[in-house]
């Protein structure tokens, strides 16, 4: 099976831009611009439609002083800003006067001139010009078959449906341009759903079930992707058997049917990426010939502990609201309202030297917790026990903890580690959907359509991974290789205690929707999908924003004083530069969200 390599000529290529769009959302001319009769070709459509590929990774070319090459960060598809720290999953990290403009996003008091707003929109919008040229040069080709074309189609309407999808549920007021669009001055007042779904529609009905190369969607990624977009609409019957379908009969685009990964770690693990739970994911190479990080992640480059073998630069740190959530009874069930209350709350080492004794936490708790999160006394991976504030840049602003997810091994970092930049890139994947995130929208689409058995079994069965594998709580820090030095090959690295819920428990639709919600918490923590939900929860959503800034100030800095105002934070603004760029008849063609 190939890998989609996105480098060298292909970028060139696609970087072939519409002359217009550098008076708005790209803010710049276009890079090696090649004419029609270069491009409109087998050949050079192929390479439009693999660079248009290669924008998923948020790295648009046109900013290259971030070392990772892009907007790194602040357009990371992992949406680490805007969908966890954001959302409560994590805090900024680092320190308070360190990329301030973040400051504003995790408190919700963001402005409509926050720096990384135009950014996320620059680079997403490169997205859709990339997709847009690759449809229009298709059509021009007189050497394709009509076959050849609709395989084009149907790839390109995929990622400018995923691009679009990115905008609307960040920016909710969004202008659709596509291939046929003559002014890119467009309105953003006319609802872009319905484009949305029709672009996954035509993709699901025209993409194989399988690609030669493996990081191609497919058409059941692109059903998944259409049944997320009728979710997000709350229009959950007509999702369902969408879901349901993907679920008994889908596979992955490399072949694998869709199932969960035995062991949770390998979907963050570089050496088993484009497993059975691989919906869609970025593929991402370190090492890659270029003397770049960009291509490995370089989106996530801050996100490593801080003073650590890693180098940079302790951002991302989970918050305790999260870790507490992992907290189970002696049943191994969640503690869902309230984790929070003083006998629940996990064991931190804030205060605490590092030169000075610390036991962890010895109640029980959901092993997922030390695959998400790093915490003293705790393997990180195979680099050692967490040394605790040894690692942390500023724990009263930060916290006492480190992200985990997207770590490379100390073991294998010569083959998934990149070095080329002052802070590391990595190989694995970027994740877009996994199929515990399909299992779990299916379910809250069967508490939404009042079918609460069926919610209550793929809970379970999202739980059930977990609880059936024992062996896999084990070896944290080895991962079948040889024992290394100081660790214990028995003995488990905490209380773990995890188990599916009793038959019945999903007794009300209320009860069954706050488990879901709950599971969704638990499973995708700091994989920035947070905040889109709590977003598209409404009032439930908001009181969970309350519910967590109120936690969460009184341990660290950085929250004082934030707050969730419903009718505003549900989305991001429309970045004020996007809108000074867009002037037509000397005024903006792009309205403002509510709110701002």
């Amino acid at each position: 099976m190939k890998i989609i390599k996105y480098s060298g000529i292909t970028l060139l290529l696609a970087a072939t831009m519409l002359g217009a769009c550098k008076k708005s959302f790209l803010e710049r001319p276009p890079y090696a611009a090649l004419g029609g009769d270069l491009v409109a070709n087998k050949d050079g459509v192929n390479y439009l439609l693999i660079g248009a590929y290669a924008a998923l990774d948020g790295q648009a070319p046109d900013n290259n002083a971030l070392g990772g090459g892009g907007s790194g960060w602040m357009a990371s598809p992992t949406n680490w800003v805007y969908g966890s720290v954001a959302g409560g999953d994590a805090h900024k990290g680092s320190e308070s006067p360190d990329q301030p403009d973040i400051n504003t996003i995790a408190t919700g008091q963001h402005s409509t001139t926050n720096t990384f707003f135009n950014a996320k929109w620059k680079a997403v919008f490169e997205g859709v010009t990339r997709c847009n040229n690759t449809l229009k040069f298709m059509k021009e080709a007189k050497d394709m078959t009509a076959a050849e074309k609709t395989q084009v189609e149907a790839e390109a309407r995929f990622l400018r449906g995923h691009y679009y999808f990115e905008l609307k549920k960040m920016f909710n007021k969004v202008p659709w341009i596509n291939d046929t669009t003559a002014d890119v001055l467009q309105p953003n007042n006319v609802d872009i759903w319905p484009n949305i779904v029709a672009d996954f529609t035509f993709a699901k009905d025209h993409l194989p079930a399988t690609q030669s190369n493996v990081g191609r969607a497919n058409k059941w990624a692109a059903q998944i992707y259409l049944a997320k977009s009728l979710l997000y609409q709350k229009k959950y019957a007509e999702a369902l058997p969408l879901f349901q379908d993907a679920i008994a009969s889908g596979n992955t685009s490399n072949g694998k049917k869709y199932a969960l990964e035995d062991d949770f770690q390998r979907n963050f693990n570089a050496a088993y990426k484009n497993g059975p739970e691989s919906v869609f994911a970025i593929q991402m190479t370190a090492n890659d010939g270029t003397n770049a990080i960009t291509n490995a992640n370089a989106g996530d480059m801050l996100n490593y502990p801080y003073n650590s073998p890693f180098g940079c630069c302790g951002f991302f740190q989970p918050t305790q609201e999260l870790v507490n959530a992992y907290r189970t009874s002696a049943t191994g069930l969640p503690f869902v309202d309230d984790y929070n209350l003083p006998a629940n709350a996990v064991k931190n080492d804030m205060g605490i030297s590092p030169d000075a004794a610390f036991t962890p936490d010895a109640g029980f708790l959901d092993p997922r917790l030390d695959w998400t999160v790093g915490r003293r006394g705790v393997p990180y991976h195979d680099w050692g026990l967490h040394p605790g504030a040894a690692w942390v840049r500023d724990q009263k602003s930060g916290g006492p903890y480190a992200g985990k997810k997207m770590i490379y091994w100390q073991f294998n970092q010569s083959i998934y580690k990149d070095s080329h930049s002052w802070a590391p890139g990595s190989a694995i994947n970027v994740v877009l959907i996994r199929f515990s995130d399909v299992l779990l929208m299916a379910a809250e689409c069967a508490v939404e359509t009042s079918n609460l058995p069926l919610a209550e079994s793929l809970v379970n069965q999202v739980r059930g991974r977990i609880a059936d594998h024992p062996e896999f709580w084990l070896h944290q820090y080895l991962d079948n290789t040889k024992p290394m030095d100081g660790f214990s090959t028995t003995a488990l690295a905490a209380n773990y205690k995890i188990s599916r819920y009793p038959a019945g428990t999903f007794s009300s639709q209320a009860i069954a929707r706050k488990y879901v919600y709950f599971e969704r918490k638990l499973e995708l923590a700091t994989e920035g999908h947070r905040y889109f939900d709590v977003g598209r929860w409404g009032d439930i959503g908001v009181d969970l924003m309350k519910k967590f800034y109120d936690y969460e100030s009184t341990i660290t800095t950085d929250l004082v004083g934030a707050n969730y105002k419903k009718g505003r934070n549900e989305y991001f603004p429309v970045p004020q530069r996007q809108r000074d760029l867009s002037i037509k008849n000397g005024k903006s063609v792009l309205d403002q969200n509510d709110g701002y």
